[in-house]
């Protein structure tokens, strides 16, 4: 028996329906997606325009909630609920509420460690601090979004 069959188990249903290494693997790489799009974004905002890192990084966050959707919703979580658009459109309204959670935290803790700890990171003019506080504060939201959206967006458990 696989380590991952002996987990999934051990644990409750809804919990055992997120041990699936490949929809993780899945849920991660578009989160990279994401997560160029967002430090992009925050980058653009910021260097480019001037706009305050605290405003750019909310636009940023909701530019890959946008992309991220698109993906999963094609692709790592394609054979979970109806394809109609009410139905695509009710788990786009669900995934905003549940990565709010997520959002939340990132915000929370890009700002906290970007305005609270100074260091001079520039290379070229960039600010390169900015992306790496940025990077952190996305792996860890990355988790709490793996878990509620799977649960709560796509309903991995109800399917499996």
């Amino acid at each position: 028996m696989s380590r991952a069959d002996r987990l999934r188990e051990a644990l409750p249903e809804r919990l055992a329906a997120l041990v699936s290494t490949v929809r993780f693997g899945q849920f991660v790489s578009v989160g990279a997606v994401g997560a160029v799009f967002d430090v992009t974004t925050l980058v653009v905002l910021t260097e480019l325009f001037g706009v305050p890192a605290a405003v750019a990084n909310v636009v940023s966050i909701e530019t890959a909630i946008l992309v991220m959707f698109a993906v999963n919703e094609r692709w790592t979580f394609a054979e979970h609920g109806a394809t109609d658009l009410r139905s695509i459109g009710r788990r786009l309204v669900r995934s905003h509420v549940v990565r709010a959670g997520g959002s939340t935290l990132q915000y929370v803790l890009f700002v906290a460690v970007f305005y609270n700890v100074a260091v001079d990171l520039s290379v070229a003019g960039v600010d390169l601090w900015l992306v790496v506080v940025k990077g952190g504060a996305i792996g860890v939201a990355m988790l709490v979004n793996y878990v509620f959206e799977s649960l709560f967006t796509w309903r991995v458990h109800a399917d499996e």
